[in-house]
């Protein structure tokens, strides 16, 4: 008998360090940085060239360490640029002779401290009461740019003399004896002991298992609430450091400080091939990706050098100069490029094209492909059984209407409305506040109308406030540039906006893609988009028969010749109403009744509440979810005409913040953030809640000293994000959760007889 000796089998060096799409990137680097040269051999030319890109990119790539563990956890966070913002924010407070003067240490612990509150509400929001991931980082990202705007007062902080003193810290801004910048250093060391807790650790493999499959996590012994909790920590600690470095670097801030930082890093960790859906990801890949996207950025804003022939007199002279991207298209590249890194993980790893395509060449059999979807990614549905059974259980109108979902954002509106006229009885409920209240509440409750069928369906649009602004700028740009009609104008205006929609649908239904991700970017794009075609100016002197669109009814009246005589009924009542707003009026109408009386709405709701057994129920969900984004965009597109049309001018900053507003309506309104819930009179009715709160918000107020007060504008914007995480956890815990029914029942168990004991 004769024994062998099986030869080791050949080990290979882990890839979870570092794996063939990390080495992609370098080369794909080496290739762009070479264009750069050949483009602008000024800037890229020069040696100091690449220490500049690495100084530039080290914020990036630190916050990109944190937020790799985050998505691979398959979360997101929206909230690191303003996280960067308001930490740079709190120390520069802190530390500034013009504010506390404090010294480098408390006002380092203070900045941390804040930093750290933010991940651990982020995470508290997130893993215990189950808000979903976007909402709260969202709304976080909106509050914390709040504060900083709130804090500075639109101020440029500036400790450049006081900074002398504490040198040990703000030489982490300066460049070093080896001829670099310092921040280099902390990014460098920050992804080394990012790549190994995540690929040789516990806290590594506990992530990956967690985006994988938290379910089976979960059942494995997992903590997986405690994982998500820790990344968020990790993700805001991380933005923390960025802030701080960049202080260092600056000795001051602007009121913008951080202000788009997240759109860099969530694209820098998706280019760097971590995927949207969780489990995958290395975290050299996010440092080379911040790199990457960095080096796009310079390369599409330095521009290339041109010379121009300039002729003064009958002398001419040659001009050097710099051909440069007009305002808003770097954005959009941006917004371009977060797309397309998310179509690669889906399209191309997770469909093996390459390793396929190779195989075929060879004639070999083909890998397979790799299974997308099951238990793993299924979204949360909707739990409205409590709701519906008070609904039911409920006797006498009044008794129905109050078991509605949308009853108290009515109850409330009229509140609110009480309170101005109760706060400024000589100015609340005069005709023009009343008209000026319209007007903001129409531009919200359009938004809310096409919101209210996506939240409906299940799905979020992110876009519709960049999708107004898009709109705006196309319909002022072809009236004040090209010289169009006014009526062509809005019709390619609403084609745009239309147009931004069916982006949406495609990416989410056709492609895949989560609908906060694909509209997450169509948010940067549609305004980059915006910006580049007014290049970033204000425009305005509009045709008058454009402007009568945002006028009150009684100047669209008299500009035709109709107008009723003065001090009549119908003078008042025309002068009290707007043209924008009757024409709100007829959508909501109609939108209504479309939801609420036709099949297509009820697929809508079906969708909504269980895509899976509406598909087997023969609803074509994706057509419903597809029209429902388009519908979207467009309202938003008409919200974008009349704005232009009211305020005869269009601004850049056109439709800001409008996404929070509309999605705070919906669920103030009654609407489930996870679908299957929603009514336009609701949405509508939350409209009016958010009106009417940013306007007693801004209300001057006469103090009893005979001084006014009127709430800076700044700190409007954080009581909103407040009040929709408020509207989204009481959806949560008390109509889905019944949370007040539980408590009632277990109190009644407590409070009831004790048992009688049996005597023998």
């Amino acid at each position: 008998m004769t024994s062998t000796t099986l030869a080791p089998a050949r080990r290979r060096l882990p890839l979870e360090l570092i794996g063939g799409w990390e080495v992609g990137l370098l080369i794909f680097m080496v290739l762009l940085y070479l264009a750069g040269v050949f483009i602008n051999p000024k800037f890229f030319g020069q040696t100091d060239a690449i220490s500049a890109i690495l100084r530039d990119t080290a914020r990036y790539g630190v916050m990109a360490a944190g937020m790799t563990f985050v998505i691979i956890n398959k979360d997101l966070d929206l909230s690191v640029g303003s996280t960067f913002g308001l930490v740079a924010t709190i120390f520069s407070l802190a530390f500034s002779t013009s504010y506390y003067d404090l010294g480098i240490v408390p006002s380092l612990v203070a900045a941390i401290l804040v930093g750290l509150g933010v991940g651990l509400i982020n995470g508290f929001f997130i893993t215990v009461l189950r808000v979903p991931s976007f909402i709260t980082t969202l709304t976080m990202l909106f509050i914390g740019r709040g504060f900083v705007l709130g804090l500075t007062g639109g101020k440029t902080v500036s400790y450049s003399e006081k900074a002398a003193t504490a040198p040990w810290f703000f030489q982490i801004g300066e460049t070093n004896a080896f001829g670099f910048n310092n921040q280099i250093l902390i990014f460098v060391l920050v992804t080394v002991v990012g790549m190994i807790v995540l690929a040789k650790t516990r806290w590594g493999y506990e992530t990956y298992a967690t985006g994988g499959n938290e379910l089976a996590a979960t059942y494995a012994g997992i903590p997986t609430r405690r994982v998500r909790m820790r990344a968020y920590v990790l993700s805001a600690l991380a933005a923390t450091l960025a802030g701080l470095m960049s202080v260092a670097q600056d000795k001051g801030i602007t009121s913008q400080y951080g202000q788009g930082a997240e759109l860099i890093v969530i694209a820098a960790v998706i280019v760097g091939g971590a995927s949207i859906l969780g489990g995958r990801g290395r975290l050299i890949g996010g440092a080379l990706g911040a790199v990457l996207v960095t080096l796009i950025d310079k390369v599409l804003r330095e521009g290339i050098p041109m010379t121009r022939t300039v002729k003064v007199g009958d002398v001419e002279m040659q001009v050097q100069g710099m051909a440069q991207l007009p305002p808003g298209a770097v954005p959009a590249f941006l917004g371009l490029i977060l797309l397309i890194s998310v179509l690669i993980e889906p399209w191309i790893i997770r469909r093996n094209v390459f390793p396929r395509l190779w195989a075929r060449l060879r004639g070999r059999p083909l890998p397979p492909v790799i299974e997308v979807g099951g238990v793993a990614i299924e979204g949360a549905q909707t739990k409205g059984s409590s709701a519906s059974d008070r609904s039911m259980r409920a006797r006498g109108p009044i008794g129905h209407f109050l078991a509605r979902r949308d009853a108290a954002a009515i109850i409330l509106a009229v509140v609110l409305w009480c309170i101005g006229l109760y706060l400024r009885p000589d100015f609340w409920g005069s005709l023009d506040n009343t008209f000026n209240l319209m007007l903001s509440f129409t531009e919200v409750g359009l938004l809310a109308i096409g919101m209210t069928y996506v939240i409906a369906n299940g799905d979020i649009d992110l876009s519709v406030g960049s999708v107004l602004a898009l709109s705006a700028a196309t319909c002022a740009f072809l009236m004040k540039q090209m010289g169009f009609d006014p009526w062509q104008a809005v019709f390619i205006a609403l084609i745009a906006g239309a147009a931004a929609g069916v982006v949406n649908a495609l990416l989410t239904v056709s492609f895949g893609l989560p609908a906060f991700v694909a509209t997450l970017g169509m948010f940067y794009m549609a305004r980059g988009i915006g910006a580049w075609l007014t290049a970033g100016r204000q425009l305005s002197s509009f045709p008058e028969a454009f402007n009568l669109i945002g006028r009150k009814l009684i100047d669209a009246l008299a500009y035709f010749g109709i107008a009723p005589a003065r001090g009549t009924l119908l003078y008042d009542i025309a002068a009290a109403l707007s043209v924008q707003t009757i024409f709100m009026v007829v959508v909501a109408v109609l939108a209504g009744i479309v939801l609420a009386k036709t099949p297509f709405g009820q697929m809508v709701y079906a969708t909504g509440g269980n895509r899976r057994a509406a598909d087997y129920a023969g609803i074509n969900t994706a057509r419903v979810r597809a029209l429902s984004l388009v519908f979207s965009a467009l309202c938003a597109a008409f919200a974008g005409v009349i704005y232009v049309a009211f305020l005869r001018s269009f601004n850049p900053s056109a439709g800001q913040l409008r996404e929070l507003d509309a999605i705070a309506a919906v669920i103030i309104g009654g609407g489930s953030i996870f679908g299957g819930y929603g009514t336009v009179l609701g949405a509508l009715a939350g409209a009016a809640v958010i009106a009417l709160i940013r306007s007693l918000l801004s209300l001057q107020l006469i103090l009893g000293n005979g001084q006014s007060f009127v709430m800076p504008q700044h700190w409007v914007n954080v009581f909103i994000g407040l009040i929709l995480v408020v509207a989204v956890v009481g959806d949560i815990w008390f109509r889905q959760g019944d949370l007040a029914g539980s408590i009632r029942r277990r109190l009644s168990r407590k409070s009831g007889p004790a048992p009688e004991t049996a005597h023998i």
